[in-house]
């Protein structure tokens, strides 16, 4: 993380995400004093926790989107939740420990498969030895004993020539297996198959410190089943199985932990309907529950995973809302507190739109051009066709809900409907999107309220 500096953080955020300098800032800082505390001593490096974040900001203006990317850039494990899918202890709802378990779930995948990928060739290796016994099996060993008891010559010399015979087959089915001849050749395998252990079954387990799906996966043992499969498939499930045998489950264990709670970032998404309405009276049922629930998770406590015991103290926690109606003052004090970094993501205008269409990487032409390609249909946008599209996702947003960056979405899907339904079938070569395309295609549509109500 050394060569991730706070502005070229910025700066790979920026080949995805148009505008929000403040948020990007906001989390370049939050990452980089991540590296800055592994410097520090050890008794010191106890002492700093990472300052959480509020993005408060309309919807579709890239707050989730600055938090996922973040996290691939950073390698980190990634958690998104919703808070209002969590309720007060005793009511209907998800318990907010569970955000934890799921993280460390999401960390253990991520360490096993960069630990199987470090194994791959020897994976590789054990799997073509497999494939090749199954493909070719070992013969049945002839009787060399001749009546009174002694080896037979004859029978030795037969011995020596079957197995040179079959080293030398071997070797040319390896030469045809790496040349990827064999891939539709049926082969039976025996794959062991592990009972799938619902989680609703063992819920509460974990909150006891007794990991009740493990002993369960432990109790009821593995189903071993024949399958006749192609040898590319054959391939793939040998590769696995060495893969899982070749790697130290204990250290990918501990490895997950250590990363989770390092490195791991949650973003709650919709913090702020879970905040109280200024002035409004009577039981606020969950709301308040909620937050108090959330607040020592965020503020550090130690959840029981099946992994182990996992620290929530120095996991950063990205909190977002609208905040139309409440703001985060709104919340309560104790939570305020554990969000000390406020950022207010500006509203999309028609400038934003235009290089949301055209500047990312993952921008939406580049994806709509690619997409029709594949069908042999090359499309254009042309500038005056931009701006239209831009004009219309404006006009739209301003009229009904505003949606922000999504509005897009919805216009461009109408715009080439016609286009992606017939590419298959009719002889469409090129296609050029220009004003008057635009406005051919959706003016209707944007003249009637009612209509675009329900379709843009």
């Amino acid at each position: 993380m050394k060569h991730l500096t706070p502005k070229k953080i910025v700066e790979e955020l920026d080949k995805y995400i148009v505008s929000q300098k403040d948020a990007k800032r906001s989390v370049a800082i939050a990452i980089r004093n991540r590296w800055r505390r592994e410097q520090l001593s050890e008794e010191l490096r106890e002492e700093v926790l990472p300052k959480n974040i509020i993005m408060i900001g309309p919807t579709g203006v890239g707050k989730t989107e600055i938090a996922r990317r973040l996290a691939t850039l950073v390698n980190a494990p990634f958690l998104k939740v919703e808070a209002s899918k969590y309720t007060e202890v005793g009511y209907h709802g998800r318990d907010v420990e569970s955000m934890i378990r799921d993280i460390v779930e999401i960390s253990v995948n991520m360490v096993k498969t960069e630990k199987m990928e470090e194994v791959k060739q020897k994976a590789e290796k054990m799997a073509e030895e497999r494939l090749l016994d199954l493909l070719l099996p070992l013969p049945p060993k002839t009787n060399l004993k001749k009546e009174d008891g002694t080896d037979s010559a004859d029978g030795i010399d037969q011995e020596v020539q079957q197995e040179e015979q079959q080293k030398s087959t071997r070797e040319k089915f390896r030469e045809k297996l790496r040349d990827k001849k064999l891939e539709d050749k049926m082969v039976e395998l025996s794959v062991n198959e592990r009972p799938m252990i619902f989680q609703g079954i063992v819920a509460g387990g974990e909150e006891l410190g007794v990991d009740f799906q493990n002993i369960l996966e432990q109790m009821v043992p593995a189903k071993s089943q024949v399958k006749k499969v192609t040898v590319s498939e054959a391939r793939r499930i040998l590769m696995q199985e060495e893969a899982e045998k070749a790697i130290d489950k204990d250290k990918v264990m501990k490895e997950a932990i250590d990363r989770t709670e390092n490195y791991g970032i949650i973003f709650i998404d919709e913090i702020d309907k879970v905040a109280s309405k200024e002035g409004s009276h009577g039981p606020d049922v969950s709301r308040e529950g909620v937050q108090r629930d959330l607040l020592p998770i965020v503020e550090g406590s130690t959840v029981v995973t099946r992994y182990g015991m996992v620290k929530s103290d120095r996991i950063l926690f990205i909190a977002a809302g609208a905040f139309h109606v409440s703001k985060p003052s709104d919340l309560i004090p104790e939570l305020q507190g554990r969000f000390p970094i406020r950022v207010e993501l500006n509203p999309l205008g028609k400038e934003d739109f235009k290089r949301i269409l055209t500047e990312p990487k993952n921008a939406l032409i580049k994806q709509y051009v690619a997409l029709l390609k594949t069908e042999g249909v090359n499309i254009s946008f042309e500038d005056d066709g931009i701006e239209e599209i831009t004009e219309l996702a404006v006009q739209v947003n301003t009229k009904m809900q505003n949606i922000g960056a999504r509005r897009l979405h919805t216009i461009m899907e109408k715009l080439l409907e016609e286009v992606s339904f017939a590419a298959p079938d009719d002889s469409l070569s090129d296609i050029k999107i220009n004003e008057a395309y635009v406005k051919d295609k959706l003016q209707d549509i944007s003249k009637d309220e009612d209509l675009s109500r329900y379709i843009l």
